[in-house]
């Protein structure tokens, strides 16, 4: 069995990496394996993280005028078949969603309908979940298209809201419970039309 290949995108820190790396080496991912991590901002510590678990990385500036013309000529040189957005800081355009029509997933930190689309990132999420008075949040694995947070549902998990809340502290836990568990196992389902026998 030949198994799918992966390659994550990411800005940031790379925490979605590190449980994609862990579930990976735990074998929750048996189906691919992730041969490239690619980020739009060379101080990204989720390139450290790839670079101590020897993936193969690449830094391709988000100024570059030809961003996504590098990125697809590099997602096809490596052969990739699935593409993670792990804290990717950048939208991506319908030519580009269009030439890897569901073979890219992305993990939203809220129950999609509710909380995303355009500007609903990052922290912004949690915050307006609380504003909102939600008793229940969570997280939404999905394909992407040319909407933002637009794409079919693969998996979603529900994370409750307690008193006290602040954002910074809702984040944490919806990682920790949601984001972590679904990202993983939604990369091992996809990742299963890829293999080759």
């Amino acid at each position: 069995m030949v198994k799918a290949k992966i390659a994550v995108l990411v800005s940031g820190g790379g925490t979605n990496l590190q449980a994609l790396i862990d579930a990976q080496k735990s074998g929750i991912i048996k189906s691919g394996e992730i041969t490239l991590v690619v980020s739009n901002n060379e101080n990204a510590y989720a390139l450290e993280r790839a670079k101590n678990n020897n993936i193969e990385t690449a830094y391709i500036p988000s100024k570059a005028s030809d961003f996504e013309t590098q990125l697809i000529k590099l997602l096809k040189d490596k052969n990739i078949d699935i593409i993670v957005l792990a804290g990717f800081m950048k939208i991506l355009s319908e030519n580009f969603t269009r030439t890897f029509e569901n073979r890219i997933i992305n993990v939203h930190p809220s129950l999609i309908p509710s909380f995303c689309g355009k500007g609903y990132y990052g922290l912004r999420v949690h915050e307006e979940a609380l504003k909102y008075g939600v008793k229940v949040t969570g997280a939404t694995v999905h394909f992407v298209n040319e909407i933002p947070d637009g794409g079919s549902i693969i998996l979603q998990k529900a994370v409750y809201i307690e008193d006290g809340d602040t954002p910074e502290v809702l984040q944490k836990r919806v990682m920790e419970q949601a984001e972590w568990i679904i990202l993983p196992e939604a990369c091992e389902l996809v990742s299963q039309k890829y293999i080759k026998e």
